[in-house]
């Protein structure tokens, strides 16, 4: 009497776990960032630097009064301690990368984008440390501009699932292509070069 409950715990146990491993393995559309070609979706933040005490969420509206996304337009906030796209843009070539504060191989990705950006000064580096408050974006200890998604909506509008999740765009203001996952210092030597 007890082999037919064993076999369904043991059939439903096997069906989960292939669910879970071919979740994993497949790539989504959400998990490759912004294709080549797309335009960037605005963000305002607030820096690791700024003085933002409390809940201090990202600005993701395109209009006035949108509610959770913003009270006014993103690419209207702007300031000493906002990171905000729609300016980079404005000023030329960017990379932004996206990372997850306590992941190491996410951490272990910042020098290598902080000797890369030492090379190439005409174009800016940016970090966004998704989910994170600003001690958090501040423990990142990156020599690089941090600012913080707190909600993370900003990484949703930007298809970012894998960390780190990378984003090149060229002095048109349109994106050149993402990576995902960790980059060696000559992948990312490649990508800024395209950029240029």
């Amino acid at each position: 009497m007890k082999r037919p409950g064993i076999l369904i715990v043991v059939f439903i146990g096997a069906l989960l776990l292939f669910i879970t491993f071919n979740t994993i393995v497949t790539e989504s559309e959400g998990s490759k960032g912004l294709e080549a070609g797309e335009a960037l979706p605005p963000f305002a933040m607030p820096l690791s630097t700024s003085s933002c005490e409390g809940r201090c969420d990202a600005n993701v509206a395109t209009d006035a009064g949108q509610g959770a996304a913003g009270a006014r337009p993103a690419c209207e906030v702007r300031g000493p301690e906002i990171l905000n796209v729609c300016e980079l843009r404005e000023q030329g070539p960017f990379v932004l990368a996206f990372v997850f504060h306590p992941v190491d191989r996410c951490r272990e990705q910042l020098p290598v984008l902080e000797r890369v950006a030492a090379r190439h000064s005409g174009v800016a580096f940016r970090v966004v440390a998704v989910r994170a408050d600003a001690g958090e974006a501040r423990g990142l200890k990156s020599a690089l501009p941090v600012g913080y998604d707190h909600d993370g909506a900003v990484a949703n509008e930007y298809a970012v699932v894998v960390c780190p999740t990378i984003t090149y765009v060229g002095r048109d203001g349109r994106v050149v292509g993402s990576t995902v996952g960790s980059q060696t210092e000559a992948q990312l030597e490649s990508w800024v070069r395209r950029l240029e």
